[in-house]
């Protein structure tokens, strides 16, 4: 919750930034003659956008390793559990360890 504050205030300043900055700019691509001729405002949300998505693209490619290790682990921690209750089952009743 607490990273949810200096957030909204980005997002509140950004929204203000762009509102008042309407003048209409030029957007080229430098090895090609592609220009785009669009209000500064939709061309800020526009890339800001942008570099969101890629953030979190970024962000979710780098839990996918902890992830895969966690199902492993809980994988694992399951057949251990069933093996352990298996072997418990097939000791005589008098010579059960504790638990």
């Amino acid at each position: 919750m607490l990273i949810a504050i200096p957030l909204l205030v980005l997002l509140v300043l950004l929204v203000l930034f762009t509102l008042s900055n309407r003048q209409a700019v030029d957007l080229g691509l430098w090895p090609t003659d592609f220009a785009w001729h669009v209000p500064l405002a939709i061309a800020l949300l526009v890339f800001a956008g942008l570099a969101f998505l890629a953030g979190a693209l970024l962000s979710w490619g780098r839990t996918l390793a902890a992830r895969r290790r966690a199902r492993r682990a809980e994988e694992t921690a399951q057949l251990l559990e069933a093996r352990l209750e298996d072997l418990r089952q097939r000791l005589p009743l008098g010579r059960l360890p504790p638990s």
